[in-house]
């Protein structure tokens, strides 16, 4: 979409009414502001409801004595008449809503502290098993999974190809995969023993 550059003109005959100058101005401006509310992830009824009602305020204040002093600043005036329109929607439209079932649900802080330190558990338990792998198996597994580098600079680093890449990463998440399923075995056997 090219920019139209506005000017006095372009502001007075809108002013007056003109026809041509106003479906200009709906057309264009619908367009912008349209693609602008898109983005900001809004149902496309609200869309609707705030280019409208920029449009209404946009013209109001137009058609008022000395209502627009910069005619050649005029999309930068719409555009904030359409963001003040956007936040006093959002207002009503957030205060109207009713609360989420559990809203006011406070986290049980014995789950958190439990869940902390399994994650510090399973981190410590990955990082094991890291090391018992071979260095150019952990090396490849650490750069992927978590440096999460870039494919391309990963082969330069290693010295194989994409397809290459794949086989040694496979092959490198099986090993791994072995000794982890061995590993989290072993206290399972042992918690079975000791109950028998």
């Amino acid at each position: 979409m090219e920019l139209y550059i506005f000017d006095k003109s372009y502001v007075d005959r809108l002013r007056e009414g003109d026809p041509a100058t106003e479906q200009h101005f709906v057309g264009y401006f619908g367009q912008l502001l349209g693609v602008m509310l898109r983005a900001r992830m809004l149902p496309s009824e609200r869309v609707d409801d705030v280019r409208q009602e920029t449009f209404i305020r946009v013209l109001a204040v137009l058609r008022r004595e000395g209502g627009v002093r910069q005619p050649e600043r005029f999309g930068a005036f719409v555009n904030s008449v359409c963001k003040n329109v956007l936040r006093e929607n959002s207002r009503a439209y957030y205060k109207d809503r009713p609360l989420e079932e559990g809203h006011l649900d406070i986290p049980d802080k014995v789950i958190d502290i439990e869940r902390s330190l399994i994650n510090q558990e399973t981190k410590s338990h990955v990082r094991g098993i890291l090391e018992e792998l071979s260095p150019a198996d952990r090396d490849l597994l650490r750069a992927v999974f978590l440096e999460e580098g870039d494919k391309d600079e990963i082969c330069r680093r290693f010295g194989v190809d994409r397809a290459y890449l794949r086989v040694r990463l496979h092959r490198a998440k099986e090993r791994f995969r072995t000794l982890f399923q061995k590993d989290t075995a072993l206290p399972r056997r042992a918690a079975a023993k000791e109950s028998s």
